[in-house]
């Protein structure tokens, strides 16, 4: 049973790489949304890692299975303005702990009064809390994952990590 029925979520980011913790807050706004769109933000003054398309492909791969799932992406213009064309009601933020909430606060604060948008945030599994992009792209440079399998990155093909495996439905 969804807990916000008739309600449209984004849950954005960059997601460069995609992690088995992004895969992880996606699966878990799926179960309380009506519909979920996860939409790689696209930032002209930020050199990414992997291009745009193929984040777009790992995250569609992430998210086989979620059919109330769609993907896709942001370029330039704020966030509030993709919400307003898109029809979103609500932003979902992962946070692994206190550090996440305080960079996430300010925008937060700023979506609401600039647009009245609402921000739920979800706070992420204790056993993947500790991945992050940069920590699994910076190790990944290296040769080396930074610990177990949870710290792979979930792609879906090449470069970073390992293949991908589908997730079951929520």
């Amino acid at each position: 049973m969804l807990l916000f029925p008739a309600m449209r979520a984004l849950f954005p980011g960059s997601f460069d790489p995609v992690t088995q913790g992004h895969q992880d807050i996606l699966r878990r706004a799926a179960a309380l949304f009506d519909e979920v769109v996860v939409c790689v933000m696209f930032n002209a003054n930020k050199t990414g890692r992997f291009p745009v398309p193929e984040r777009l492909d790992r995250l569609r791969a992430a998210a086989a299975g979620l059919s109330n799932v769609t993907v896709d992406s942001h370029t330039g213009g704020l966030l509030v303005d993709y919400c307003g064309r898109a029809g979103i009601d609500v932003v979902i933020r992962g946070v692994r702990g206190v550090p996440d909430l305080d960079y996430e606060m300010p925008m937060t604060r700023m979506n609401h009064e600039l647009a009245g948008v609402e921000t739920v945030f979800i706070a992420a599994d204790p056993g993947l809390a500790h991945i992050s992009s940069t920590l699994v792209t910076a190790t990944d440079r290296l040769g080396r994952a930074p610990g177990g399998e949870a710290d792979r990155p979930f792609v879906a093909a090449g470069g970073c990590g390992e293949a991908v495996t589908p997730p079951t439905a929520p």
